[in-house]
């Protein structure tokens, strides 16, 4: 079984819905003109391939921020924490990590810590490698309170293809870094601003695995060597 866990990685259960309305599509296909239905299978199995949740193995350290998403880094940069948070308006370092329709799309918080602030904020469904993106289009946004004080904030930026977003964290809970916190459908992106004093580890081009590839972590005093793109 764990073989087989290995090769073909879980559903997660956002997708049973959709797969289900893929595969009736498909048998009416089957039914209208056989060739369509064979192109409707195909979709099925990327609808099943997009929903997939594989396990992933956290790195020990409680001072790490780990990518939320698995994707490319496509913008660093420094800019306040939007402002719906209410943490300030120091500069802080801005990480996003774009996701596209072939990406794993489900999201794990990055750091332990307490959810301390939730905005959900409606908005357009432009490009979401655009910088405009995150202020432009429909978002979840999150602030966590780490333990030793400080804050870190992430937010869940729905794309041009995205109609959805799905974020189960709730105010005052604790939690902990590479935890699943929710998803968003079809193609999309989200944003990491790190501590204050903290600098990224990673580059803009460079690939992410979620609860995996280390953004951040105390000391990490080095400037940035990608910039916004």
């Amino acid at each position: 079984m764990s073989t087989f866990r290995q090769t073909i990685p879980p559903l997660h259960p956002e997708g049973h819905r959709f797969v289900a309305i893929f595969a009736g599509v498909t048998a009416g296909f089957f039914f209208l003109y056989q060739p369509l239905g064979w192109v409707g299978v195909i979709l099925t199995l990327w609808c099943a391939y997009f929903f997939r949740d594989p396990t992933r193995l956290v790195p020990d350290g409680d001072d790490l921020i780990l990518a939320p998403a698995d994707g490319v880094i496509s913008l660093i940069s420094e800019v306040p924490v939007p402002a719906e948070l209410e943490a300030g308006e120091e500069l802080r370092w801005r990480v996003s990590v774009f996701m596209n329709v072939f990406n794993v799309h489900v999201n794990r918080v990055p750091t332990n810590g307490i959810i301390r602030k939730l905005h959900y904020v409606p908005g357009k469904f432009i490009n979401a490698e655009l910088d405009k993106a995150s202020d432009d289009n429909e978002r979840q946004l999150v602030l966590l309170e780490r333990t030793g004080g400080d804050t870190i904030a992430f937010v869940q930026i729905a794309g041009l293809i995205a109609r959805r977003i799905v974020c189960y964290l709730q105010e005052g809970e604790q939690v902990s870094r590479g935890e699943r916190f929710g998803l968003i459908r079809f193609g999309s992106r989200v944003d990491v601003y790190l501590p204050e004093g903290m600098t990224p580890l990673v580059v803009v081009g460079q690939k992410t695995v979620a609860g995996e590839t280390i953004l951040a972590g105390t000391g990490s005093g080095e400037a940035p060597a990608g910039q916004a793109i």
